[in-house]
Protein backbone atom coordinates (compact mmCIF):
# COMPACT_ATOMS: atom_id res chain seq x y z
CA UNK A 1 0.00 0.00 0.00
CA UNK A 2 1.52 3.26 -1.09
CA UNK A 3 1.42 6.56 1.17
CA UNK A 4 -1.09 8.11 -0.98
CA UNK A 5 -3.26 5.29 -0.44
CA UNK A 6 -3.06 4.47 3.64
CA UNK A 7 -3.09 8.59 4.41
CA UNK A 8 -6.36 9.93 6.07
CA UNK A 9 -8.74 10.27 3.60
CA UNK A 10 -10.48 13.78 2.70
CA UNK A 11 -11.87 15.80 0.31
CA UNK A 12 -12.06 19.51 -0.36
CA UNK A 13 -13.25 20.89 -4.51
CA UNK A 14 -14.38 24.56 -4.94
CA UNK A 15 -15.97 24.45 -8.27
CA UNK A 16 -18.06 26.32 -10.48
CA UNK A 17 -22.14 26.05 -10.67
CA UNK A 18 -21.95 24.43 -14.04
CA UNK A 19 -18.95 23.85 -16.03
CA UNK A 20 -19.51 23.44 -20.05
CA UNK A 21 -16.84 21.73 -22.23
CA UNK A 22 -16.78 20.54 -25.53
CA UNK A 23 -16.26 21.88 -29.42
CA UNK A 24 -18.97 24.44 -30.28
CA UNK A 25 -20.15 25.30 -26.53
CA UNK A 26 -19.15 28.59 -26.85
CA UNK A 27 -22.67 29.15 -28.55
CA UNK A 28 -24.29 28.18 -25.14
CA UNK A 29 -23.19 31.67 -23.46
CA UNK A 30 -25.89 33.99 -24.83
CA UNK A 31 -28.23 31.27 -22.74
CA UNK A 32 -26.01 31.02 -19.32
CA UNK A 33 -25.78 35.35 -19.85
CA UNK A 34 -28.94 35.90 -19.74
CA UNK A 35 -29.96 33.79 -17.01
CA UNK A 36 -27.84 35.31 -14.50
CA UNK A 37 -28.56 38.90 -15.88
CA UNK A 38 -29.22 41.82 -18.63
CA UNK A 39 -26.86 43.69 -18.58
CA UNK A 40 -23.69 42.16 -19.12
CA UNK A 41 -19.96 43.43 -19.12
CA UNK A 42 -17.66 41.33 -21.48
CA UNK A 43 -13.44 41.85 -20.29
CA UNK A 44 -12.01 40.59 -23.29
CA UNK A 45 -8.79 39.71 -25.01
CA UNK A 46 -8.49 42.49 -27.98
CA UNK A 47 -7.73 39.84 -30.28
CA UNK A 48 -10.82 37.65 -29.61
CA UNK A 49 -12.87 40.73 -29.44
CA UNK A 50 -11.91 41.42 -33.28
CA UNK A 51 -13.06 37.83 -34.41
CA UNK A 52 -16.07 37.15 -36.17
CA UNK A 53 -16.93 34.31 -34.14
CA UNK A 54 -17.10 36.91 -30.84
CA UNK A 55 -18.83 39.64 -32.56
CA UNK A 56 -21.82 36.33 -33.49
CA UNK A 57 -21.84 35.84 -29.97
CA UNK A 58 -22.53 39.19 -28.86
CA UNK A 59 -24.83 39.71 -31.42
CA UNK A 60 -26.75 36.70 -30.23
CA UNK A 61 -26.77 38.30 -26.40
CA UNK A 62 -28.31 41.14 -27.90
CA UNK A 63 -30.90 39.92 -29.57
CA UNK A 64 -31.97 37.90 -26.13
CA UNK A 65 -32.22 41.65 -24.55
CA UNK A 66 -28.84 41.75 -22.80
CA UNK A 67 -27.50 45.53 -23.08
CA UNK A 68 -23.82 44.17 -23.68
CA UNK A 69 -20.60 46.36 -23.45
CA UNK A 70 -16.89 45.21 -24.32
CA UNK A 71 -14.12 45.98 -22.63
CA UNK A 72 -10.69 45.17 -24.28
CA UNK A 73 -8.46 46.94 -21.47
CA UNK A 74 -6.93 43.86 -20.04
CA UNK A 75 -2.97 44.62 -19.90
CA UNK A 76 -0.58 42.02 -19.58
CA UNK A 77 0.52 41.10 -15.96
CA UNK A 78 -2.39 42.80 -14.80
CA UNK A 79 -1.44 45.99 -12.93
CA UNK A 80 -3.38 46.82 -9.94
CA UNK A 81 -3.53 50.63 -11.88
CA UNK A 82 -5.30 48.77 -14.98
CA UNK A 83 -8.04 46.89 -12.80
CA UNK A 84 -9.12 50.02 -10.72
CA UNK A 85 -9.21 52.06 -14.42
CA UNK A 86 -11.70 48.68 -15.12
CA UNK A 87 -13.58 48.80 -12.53
CA UNK A 88 -14.29 52.22 -12.26
CA UNK A 89 -15.79 51.96 -16.12
CA UNK A 90 -17.48 49.03 -15.62
CA UNK A 91 -18.99 50.73 -12.34
CA UNK A 92 -20.47 53.75 -14.72
CA UNK A 93 -22.20 50.76 -16.63
CA UNK A 94 -23.55 49.21 -14.23
CA UNK A 95 -23.58 45.12 -15.41
CA UNK A 96 -25.19 42.46 -13.07
CA UNK A 97 -23.12 39.75 -14.62
CA UNK A 98 -19.21 40.27 -15.85
CA UNK A 99 -17.58 37.48 -18.67
CA UNK A 100 -14.51 37.27 -18.97
CA UNK A 101 -12.92 35.86 -22.85
CA UNK A 102 -9.21 35.16 -23.54
CA UNK A 103 -6.43 34.29 -21.33
CA UNK A 104 -5.72 34.20 -18.09
CA UNK A 105 -5.13 38.01 -17.85
CA UNK A 106 -8.54 38.37 -19.17
CA UNK A 107 -9.99 35.89 -16.92
CA UNK A 108 -8.48 37.36 -13.72
CA UNK A 109 -9.49 41.09 -14.91
CA UNK A 110 -13.17 39.70 -14.67
CA UNK A 111 -12.74 38.07 -11.45
CA UNK A 112 -11.26 41.30 -10.07
CA UNK A 113 -13.77 43.64 -11.96
CA UNK A 114 -16.42 41.37 -10.41
CA UNK A 115 -14.65 41.91 -6.99
CA UNK A 116 -14.55 45.34 -7.40
CA UNK A 117 -18.45 46.12 -8.56
CA UNK A 118 -19.68 44.94 -5.07
CA UNK A 119 -17.32 45.71 -3.19
CA UNK A 120 -15.38 49.36 -4.19
CA UNK A 121 -12.20 49.23 -2.18
CA UNK A 122 -8.96 49.55 -2.84
CA UNK A 123 -7.89 46.18 -4.18
CA UNK A 124 -4.90 45.69 -2.15
CA UNK A 125 -7.74 44.97 1.03
CA UNK A 126 -8.34 41.94 -0.59
CA UNK A 127 -4.87 40.32 -0.92
CA UNK A 128 -4.28 37.09 0.30
CA UNK A 129 -6.33 34.27 1.49
CA UNK A 130 -10.20 34.47 2.67
CA UNK A 131 -10.05 38.62 2.47
CA UNK A 132 -13.25 39.07 0.21
CA UNK A 133 -16.26 39.39 2.05
CA UNK A 134 -18.80 37.92 0.15
CA UNK A 135 -20.05 36.59 -3.33
CA UNK A 136 -18.96 38.90 -6.24
CA UNK A 137 -21.31 39.88 -9.20
CA UNK A 138 -21.83 36.76 -11.05
CA UNK A 139 -19.37 35.59 -13.55
CA UNK A 140 -18.84 33.63 -16.98
CA UNK A 141 -15.00 32.35 -17.97
CA UNK A 142 -14.55 31.24 -20.88
CA UNK A 143 -11.01 30.80 -21.62
CA UNK A 144 -9.16 31.08 -25.37
CA UNK A 145 -5.74 29.47 -24.11
CA UNK A 146 -5.23 26.19 -22.36
CA UNK A 147 -2.90 27.03 -19.35
CA UNK A 148 -4.07 29.27 -16.24
CA UNK A 149 -7.44 27.50 -15.52
CA UNK A 150 -8.34 30.36 -14.11
CA UNK A 151 -12.38 29.99 -15.49
CA UNK A 152 -12.37 26.99 -12.25
CA UNK A 153 -9.99 28.32 -9.81
CA UNK A 154 -10.32 30.77 -6.68
CA UNK A 155 -7.51 32.80 -7.58
CA UNK A 156 -6.59 36.14 -9.61
CA UNK A 157 -2.96 37.45 -9.48
CA UNK A 158 -2.34 41.30 -10.26
CA UNK A 159 0.78 43.19 -10.17
CA UNK A 160 1.41 45.74 -7.24
CA UNK A 161 3.99 48.57 -7.95
CA UNK A 162 4.66 48.83 -4.48
CA UNK A 163 5.54 45.09 -4.18
CA UNK A 164 8.69 43.44 -5.72
CA UNK A 165 6.52 40.55 -6.64
CA UNK A 166 3.00 39.71 -8.19
CA UNK A 167 0.06 39.47 -5.74
CA UNK A 168 -2.67 36.85 -5.41
CA UNK A 169 -5.89 37.35 -3.81
CA UNK A 170 -8.03 33.81 -2.93
CA UNK A 171 -11.52 33.69 -2.28
CA UNK A 172 -13.73 30.48 -2.62
CA UNK A 173 -16.57 33.57 -3.96
CA UNK A 174 -14.02 34.42 -7.03
CA UNK A 175 -14.51 31.08 -8.61
CA UNK A 176 -17.12 31.98 -11.62
CA UNK A 177 -20.66 30.84 -11.79
CA UNK A 178 -20.19 29.08 -15.07
CA UNK A 179 -16.97 28.30 -16.82
CA UNK A 180 -17.52 27.56 -21.00
CA UNK A 181 -14.29 25.89 -22.15
CA UNK A 182 -14.68 25.80 -26.17
CA UNK A 183 -11.29 24.12 -27.34
CA UNK A 184 -12.21 25.58 -30.79
CA UNK A 185 -11.01 29.02 -29.74
CA UNK A 186 -7.19 27.58 -28.70
CA UNK A 187 -6.52 26.21 -32.36
CA UNK A 188 -4.45 28.31 -33.94
CA UNK A 189 -2.48 29.69 -30.86
CA UNK A 190 1.39 30.02 -31.73
CA UNK A 191 3.91 27.53 -30.30
CA UNK A 192 5.67 29.46 -28.07
CA UNK A 193 1.75 30.40 -26.58
CA UNK A 194 0.21 26.29 -26.48
CA UNK A 195 3.69 25.49 -24.87
CA UNK A 196 3.84 27.64 -22.19
CA UNK A 197 0.70 28.04 -21.39
CA UNK A 198 0.25 23.87 -21.75
CA UNK A 199 3.62 23.42 -19.85
CA UNK A 200 2.11 25.46 -16.80
CA UNK A 201 -1.05 23.71 -16.55
CA UNK A 202 1.11 20.49 -16.26
CA UNK A 203 2.98 21.56 -13.80
CA UNK A 204 -0.52 22.38 -11.99
CA UNK A 205 -1.64 18.91 -12.05
CA UNK A 206 2.09 17.49 -10.79
CA UNK A 207 2.77 20.12 -8.02
CA UNK A 208 -1.44 19.63 -7.17
CA UNK A 209 -0.44 15.91 -6.76
CA UNK A 210 2.94 16.58 -4.31
CA UNK A 211 1.70 19.36 -2.28
CA UNK A 212 1.62 18.83 1.37
CA UNK A 213 -0.78 16.73 2.85
CA UNK A 214 -2.69 18.09 5.69
CA UNK A 215 -5.86 16.56 7.25
CA UNK A 216 -7.90 19.74 8.08
CA UNK A 217 -9.82 21.28 11.50
CA UNK A 218 -12.95 21.08 10.13
CA UNK A 219 -14.39 23.98 13.08
CA UNK A 220 -11.86 26.38 11.30
CA UNK A 221 -12.10 28.34 8.08
CA UNK A 222 -10.05 26.70 6.12
CA UNK A 223 -7.25 28.00 3.36
CA UNK A 224 -8.19 28.31 0.20
CA UNK A 225 -5.10 26.09 -0.91
CA UNK A 226 -5.78 22.69 1.66
CA UNK A 227 -3.36 20.68 0.45
CA UNK A 228 -3.41 17.58 -1.70
CA UNK A 229 -6.70 15.75 -1.00
CA UNK A 230 -8.52 12.48 -2.36
CA UNK A 231 -10.72 14.74 -4.85
CA UNK A 232 -8.13 16.66 -6.01
CA UNK A 233 -5.77 13.50 -6.73
CA UNK A 234 -7.96 12.06 -8.68
CA UNK A 235 -8.34 15.26 -11.32
CA UNK A 236 -4.48 15.74 -10.96
CA UNK A 237 -3.40 12.41 -12.32
CA UNK A 238 -5.96 12.99 -14.83
CA UNK A 239 -5.07 16.19 -15.99
CA UNK A 240 -1.38 14.54 -16.14
CA UNK A 241 -2.26 11.80 -18.42
CA UNK A 242 -4.11 13.85 -20.61
CA UNK A 243 -1.45 17.03 -20.67
CA UNK A 244 1.75 14.70 -20.78
CA UNK A 245 -0.08 12.41 -23.69
CA UNK A 246 -1.33 15.97 -26.04
CA UNK A 247 0.84 18.77 -25.18
CA UNK A 248 3.89 18.12 -27.69
CA UNK A 249 1.25 17.57 -30.47
CA UNK A 250 -0.47 20.88 -29.91
CA UNK A 251 2.84 22.93 -29.77
CA UNK A 252 3.68 21.28 -33.35
CA UNK A 253 0.72 21.64 -35.02
CA UNK A 254 -1.96 24.46 -34.04
CA UNK A 255 -4.51 23.19 -35.87
CA UNK A 256 -4.20 19.68 -34.61
CA UNK A 257 -8.27 19.30 -33.08
CA UNK A 258 -7.86 16.38 -31.23
CA UNK A 259 -4.61 17.59 -29.29
CA UNK A 260 -5.76 21.15 -28.48
CA UNK A 261 -9.14 19.55 -27.18
CA UNK A 262 -6.97 17.25 -25.08
CA UNK A 263 -5.65 20.34 -23.59
CA UNK A 264 -8.45 22.77 -22.82
CA UNK A 265 -9.69 19.82 -20.76
CA UNK A 266 -6.51 18.77 -19.18
CA UNK A 267 -6.05 22.84 -18.32
CA UNK A 268 -9.78 22.39 -16.83
CA UNK A 269 -9.50 19.55 -14.59
CA UNK A 270 -5.72 20.86 -13.96
CA UNK A 271 -7.62 23.91 -12.56
CA UNK A 272 -10.26 22.07 -10.58
CA UNK A 273 -7.14 20.17 -8.74
CA UNK A 274 -4.88 22.91 -7.87
CA UNK A 275 -8.45 25.25 -7.00
CA UNK A 276 -8.15 23.34 -3.82
CA UNK A 277 -4.52 21.30 -3.13
CA UNK A 278 -2.86 24.40 -4.55
CA UNK A 279 0.63 24.38 -5.89
CA UNK A 280 4.08 24.78 -4.46
CA UNK A 281 7.54 25.59 -5.32
CA UNK A 282 7.56 26.00 -8.74
CA UNK A 283 5.00 28.89 -8.38
CA UNK A 284 6.98 30.44 -5.24
CA UNK A 285 9.96 30.36 -7.24
CA UNK A 286 8.75 31.54 -10.93
CA UNK A 287 7.49 34.82 -8.82
CA UNK A 288 10.40 36.32 -9.13
CA UNK A 289 12.53 34.88 -11.75
CA UNK A 290 9.71 36.35 -13.65
CA UNK A 291 10.03 39.80 -12.34
CA UNK A 292 13.55 39.26 -12.54
CA UNK A 293 13.65 38.21 -16.07
CA UNK A 294 10.10 39.38 -18.00
CA UNK A 295 9.64 36.00 -19.03
CA UNK A 296 6.09 34.58 -19.57
CA UNK A 297 4.98 32.81 -16.34
CA UNK A 298 4.89 29.08 -17.65
CA UNK A 299 8.49 29.06 -18.91
CA UNK A 300 9.30 30.10 -15.67
CA UNK A 301 7.33 27.15 -13.66
CA UNK A 302 8.35 24.48 -16.24
CA UNK A 303 11.79 25.31 -16.37
CA UNK A 304 12.55 24.72 -12.85
CA UNK A 305 9.66 21.61 -12.19
CA UNK A 306 12.26 18.75 -12.50
CA UNK A 307 14.18 20.56 -10.32
CA UNK A 308 11.84 21.05 -7.51
CA UNK A 309 10.30 17.42 -8.09
CA UNK A 310 13.74 15.88 -7.64
CA UNK A 311 14.95 18.13 -4.67
CA UNK A 312 11.59 16.55 -3.22
CA UNK A 313 11.39 13.46 -3.95
CA UNK A 314 12.35 11.98 -1.00
CA UNK A 315 9.24 13.10 0.52
CA UNK A 316 7.60 12.44 -2.33
CA UNK A 317 8.22 8.44 -4.40
CA UNK A 318 4.62 7.34 -3.97
CA UNK A 319 3.33 10.22 -6.23
CA UNK A 320 6.27 10.45 -8.34
CA UNK A 321 5.40 6.52 -8.77
CA UNK A 322 2.03 6.95 -9.58
CA UNK A 323 3.23 10.66 -11.75
CA UNK A 324 5.66 8.59 -13.65
CA UNK A 325 2.26 5.75 -14.21
CA UNK A 326 0.24 8.68 -15.30
CA UNK A 327 2.53 9.43 -18.06
CA UNK A 328 2.54 5.75 -19.52
CA UNK A 329 6.27 5.84 -17.96
CA UNK A 330 7.69 2.19 -18.97
CA UNK A 331 9.99 1.10 -16.02
CA UNK A 332 12.25 -1.30 -17.17
CA UNK A 333 13.45 -4.21 -14.52
CA UNK A 334 15.72 -3.03 -12.10
CA UNK A 335 15.01 0.90 -13.16
CA UNK A 336 14.27 3.27 -10.26
CA UNK A 337 10.67 4.59 -11.00
CA UNK A 338 11.40 8.07 -9.82
CA UNK A 339 13.91 7.91 -12.00
CA UNK A 340 12.19 7.44 -14.68
CA UNK A 341 9.30 9.94 -13.88
CA UNK A 342 11.89 12.70 -13.31
CA UNK A 343 13.63 11.89 -16.68
CA UNK A 344 9.70 11.73 -18.30
CA UNK A 345 8.94 15.15 -16.80
CA UNK A 346 12.10 16.92 -17.93
CA UNK A 347 11.83 14.90 -21.10
CA UNK A 348 8.26 16.43 -21.48
CA UNK A 349 9.38 20.24 -20.57
CA UNK A 350 12.88 20.35 -22.78
CA UNK A 351 10.37 18.72 -25.83
CA UNK A 352 7.76 21.72 -26.11
CA UNK A 353 11.00 24.28 -26.27
CA UNK A 354 10.93 25.37 -22.73
CA UNK A 355 14.62 26.71 -21.88
CA UNK A 356 17.18 24.36 -20.13
CA UNK A 357 18.55 26.70 -17.46
CA UNK A 358 17.94 29.97 -15.62
CA UNK A 359 21.69 30.78 -16.97
CA UNK A 360 19.67 31.22 -20.54
CA UNK A 361 16.60 33.51 -19.35
CA UNK A 362 19.14 36.35 -18.08
CA UNK A 363 19.54 35.20 -14.53
CA UNK A 364 22.84 34.74 -12.72
CA UNK A 365 24.59 32.63 -9.51
CA UNK A 366 24.55 36.16 -8.32
CA UNK A 367 20.67 36.73 -7.75
CA UNK A 368 19.70 33.63 -6.66
CA UNK A 369 19.69 34.47 -3.00
CA UNK A 370 17.79 37.21 -4.13
CA UNK A 371 15.22 34.90 -5.51
CA UNK A 372 15.25 32.59 -2.79
CA UNK A 373 14.57 35.07 -0.11
CA UNK A 374 11.22 36.55 -2.01
CA UNK A 375 10.37 33.32 -2.81
CA UNK A 376 9.79 32.70 0.60
CA UNK A 377 7.68 35.74 1.46
CA UNK A 378 4.94 34.15 -1.28
CA UNK A 379 3.63 32.20 1.58
CA UNK A 380 0.73 30.43 0.41
CA UNK A 381 2.92 28.94 -2.45
CA UNK A 382 6.42 28.19 -0.28
CA UNK A 383 4.03 26.76 2.79
CA UNK A 384 2.42 24.54 0.58
CA UNK A 385 5.10 22.20 -0.37
CA UNK A 386 6.23 18.74 0.57
CA UNK A 387 9.15 19.47 2.18
CA UNK A 388 9.46 22.87 4.75
CA UNK A 389 10.75 25.82 2.60
CA UNK A 390 13.63 27.07 3.99
CA UNK A 391 16.39 29.39 2.18
CA UNK A 392 18.65 26.30 2.07
CA UNK A 393 16.13 24.05 -0.24
CA UNK A 394 15.45 27.13 -2.26
CA UNK A 395 19.11 27.71 -3.14
CA UNK A 396 19.32 23.63 -3.86
CA UNK A 397 16.95 24.12 -6.37
CA UNK A 398 17.83 27.16 -8.11
CA UNK A 399 21.66 26.16 -7.77
CA UNK A 400 20.12 23.24 -9.84
CA UNK A 401 18.15 24.93 -12.51
CA UNK A 402 21.00 27.39 -12.92
CA UNK A 403 22.51 25.67 -16.11
CA UNK A 404 21.91 22.48 -15.86
CA UNK A 405 22.04 20.00 -18.97
CA UNK A 406 19.29 17.66 -19.96
CA UNK A 407 20.93 14.82 -18.62
CA UNK A 408 21.50 16.35 -15.68
CA UNK A 409 18.27 17.36 -14.72
CA UNK A 410 16.91 13.80 -15.41
CA UNK A 411 15.89 14.41 -18.80
CA UNK A 412 18.29 11.66 -21.02
CA UNK A 413 15.41 9.27 -21.17
CA UNK A 414 13.52 9.19 -24.59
Amino acid sequence: MTKFESAPRFGVLRLPDQVTFGAGSLASLPAEVAALGRRALICADPFIAGTDRFGDVVDALRGRGVHVVVDTGAAPELPVAGVQQAAARARAEDPDVVVGVGGGSALDLAKLVALLLRYPAPLSTYYGENAVPGPVTPLVAVPTTAGTGSEVTPVAVVTDPERELKVGISSRHLVPRVAIVDPDLTLGAPASVAAFAGIDAFVHAVEAFTVARRPPDWTATQPIFVGRNDLSSLLALEAVRVISGALRTAVADPADVASHTAMSYGSMVAGMAFGAAGTHFSHALQYPVGALTHTPHGLGTGLLLPHVLRVCSHATRSELCLVGEAMGVAVAPGEDAVEAALAAVAALVHDVGVPVGLAEIGLTAHDLDRVASLALGAARLAGNGPVPASQEVFRSILDAALEPTLETSGGDRP
